[in-house]
């Protein structure tokens, strides 16, 4: 118990030290599982040895997994895979492949053995939804292509890793003597049974039950806790683990109305809960273990952190997607997730691996989670550096594509077909006026194509795109695009290039909308204060 009487004296210091440490890493911009791991590694039995990583900080860990995986299924939403269509299935599964393939063979080259090579590999192709999710939210980009792209394959990598620990919690515990096929049918009777009685209680009783809780907000949060610990405690006694219960749970309640009213109301939960496993996860930690893996670290960490990048830079860009891109989704998986330790411990628990891989897996985590954080908060002037090297992932762009004399001459070009310009265009079409789309994201240029719509691929901060564009009848040039950057690029184009067409750019907040008006923008589109201005018409007219 080192220097604390109790549990709750250890829990209290430990969340002290917390604060304090998550505190300093939020100055320095680093995320918060770093700060919780480096907490687990101080005040655990390598520094201080002012906590074991038993008892109640074990429980509490388990307890936010099982949270953690249960949300992960509240929140499975298929229709955003979907709707991306080929890149975030290609990107996703494609990365996987690639990534634990290649690792794979450097983790037997660095003299693992297969097994924890296996175990190293698959590790390391998961990328943190969490810490991408809030720093692509922090800087607005959440709904740029790149950002869209990104969150499509996160969600396909979490598919994977909850399928690979349904597997390895399945088939990767003993058994008991039993033969591969016995072990495989009693896997399968009692999976099946699990999943029977599970969409049983979602077609006959959890909406109707769930529709009379909701009447009391806190009754219905807690019936949520209790029905993601009750279905991970099932989960464990059937030999599933509590991570595949937990993960049901989520998923059952997924198709109700209240999803996300659990989901926001558990999010702070999971967040505290997962404070205690990443602080046993660093209290386990056997620093002199760490010490003898700092070469392996390092050349797995360099491996995240600049080929995981370049896998999917080569998967996108065989899809035809610019190199800016290929370049921001890529930087979201140059870095492990919360995933690969929970994995990692799983494989632990298993008897799989041992301390000295669970160490070096954290390690690679330690050091991408810090620095892929600042080649993501810093992605902009990073590709700036970068670009000329860059392009040689690009295939097929704008400017390898000639004008043709007898194409279309629109009134209208729209830049940008995402759900404020593809509304746009079909808007001009509708109304007789000839118009062109054009996007940098080959899906959505396709998409309009099929309608019966022109449509080019092009990027609006190619200083190109005027030449590559027939202007001889065009009247407005629109750039839907809310970006500043953009539309200074834009204007600068068409300012060089010397056309007559008037060019209208669009702006999210009044300071960019000024500074597009001074740099010679003949409109600048403010969507949401124009919403709130027709909003109020029809309201005061009603």
């Amino acid at each position: 118990m080192g220097p604390f009487d109790t549990a709750f004296h250890q829990i209290a210091a430990i969340l002290f030290a917390a604060a304090i440490v998550g505190a300093l890493a939020r100055a320095l911009r680093q995320p918060l599982i770093v700060a919780f791991i480096a907490v687990g590694i101080v005040v655990g039995p390598a520094v201080l040895g002012w906590v074991e990583p038993t008892g109640q900080i074990e429980l509490l860990a388990q307890i936010g997994i099982a949270i953690l995986l249960f949300i992960v299924g509240l929140k499975l939403d298929l229709r955003i895979v979907r709707a991306l269509g080929p890149v975030a299935l290609a990107t996703g599964l494609g990365q996987v492949f690639f990534t634990s393939a290649i690792g794979f063979l450097i983790a037997l080259a660095l003299g693992f053995d297969p097994v924890a090579s296996l175990y190293i590999a698959i590790a390391l192709t998961f990328s943190s939804t969490i810490i991408i999710v809030k720093l692509l939210t922090d800087k607005r980009e959440i709904d740029d292509l790149h950002g869209r792209i990104a969150i499509g394959f996160l969600i396909v990598q979490d598919i994977v890793v909850v399928l690979v620990m349904i597997g390895l919690s399945a088939f990767g515990g003993p058994s008991g003597g039993a033969g591969f096929a016995e072990q495989l049918a009693l896997v399968l009777l009692k999976g099946g049974a699990f999943l029977a009685g599970i969409g049983f209680l979602m077609r006959f009783v959890l909406g109707p039950l769930l529709h009379r809780l909701a009447r009391t907000e806190e009754l219905l949060v807690l019936f949520a806790i209790a029905w993601a610990l009750a279905l991970a405690a099932i989960g464990d006694i059937l030999g599933f683990s509590e991570v595949v219960g937990a993960f049901l749970g989520g998923f059952s309640l997924a198709s109700t109305p209240y999803r996300e009213a659990i989901s926001g109301r558990l999010t702070s939960l999971r967040d505290f809960l997962l404070l205690f496993f990443f602080i046993e996860l660093g209290a386990r930690l056997d620093l002199a273990e760490i010490g003898g893996q700092l070469g392996a670290a390092a050349v797995f960490s360099l491996f995240v952190l600049v080929g995981n990048p370049l896998i999917v830079m080569i998967i996108m860009g065989a899809m035809r997607y610019r190199a800016r891109v290929s370049f921001l989704a890529g930087l979201t998986v140059a870095q492990i997730s919360e995933f690969s330790l929970i994995f990692a411990a799983l494989g632990v628990a298993l008897g799989h691996i041992g301390a000295a891989e669970l160490g070096l897996i954290t390690a690679v985590g330690l050091v991408t989670i810090g620095t892929s954080t600042y080649m993501i908060l810093n992605s902009g002037a990073l590709f700036d550096r970068l670009a000329p090297v860059l392009g040689l992932f690009e295939r097929g762009t704008l400017a390898e594509v000639p004008l043709d004399d007898d194409g279309p001459r629109p009134e209208y070009v729209v830049v940008g077909l995402g759900r404020y310009g593809g509304r746009l265009v079909d808007q001009l079409a509708e109304a007789g006026h000839d118009v062109m789309g054009v996007d940098f994201d080959p899906q959505a240029v396709l998409r309009l194509i099929r309608q019966g719509i022109p449509a080019r691929y092009g990027d609006v901060e190619d200083p190109e795109l005027p030449a590559h564009l027939p202007l001889e009848r065009v009247r407005w040039v629109v750039s839907t695009v809310p970006s500043r950057d953009s539309g200074l690029a834009l204007l600068s184009s068409f300012r060089r290039y010397g056309s007559d067409c008037r060019v209208a750019v669009t702006a999210h907040d009044t300071e960019s909308a000024r500074e597009l008006r001074d740099a010679g923008a003949d409109l600048v589109l403010e969507p949401f204060r124009d919403a709130a201005d027709d909003a109020l018409v029809a309201i005061v007219a009603t």
